[in-house]
């Protein structure tokens, strides 16, 4: 019984922390260069170049527009995934 409840508390805080640890894709064309900095090999500079970009050309049509931001390569937006949308 002990073993039971300890592993039903266990996999309950699993699904605790899985749902926090879960991220909502964020919106390049929307979101704040401080929530852009949060993806994955976005820092704090590109975040802000991102923003720079997006207020001097527009809104970008698709993530692997993100590459005509400096800084900002192919392997950067495969590597974003499902992290980032439009």
């Amino acid at each position: 019984m002990r073993k039971m409840l300890s592993a039903a508390l266990f996999a309950l805080a699993l699904s605790f922390s899985a749902g926090a640890l879960a991220q909502e894709a964020v919106n390049i064309n929307q979101a704040s260069a401080e929530t852009l900095a949060t993806l994955p090999g976005i820092g704090d500079v590109k975040a802000q170049a991102i923003v720079d970009d997006r207020e001097a050309n527009g809104d970008f049509g698709s993530l692997d527009d993100l590459t005509r931001v400096s800084g900002i390569g192919q392997k950067t937006v495969d590597n974003l995934g499902d992290d980032a949308t439009l």
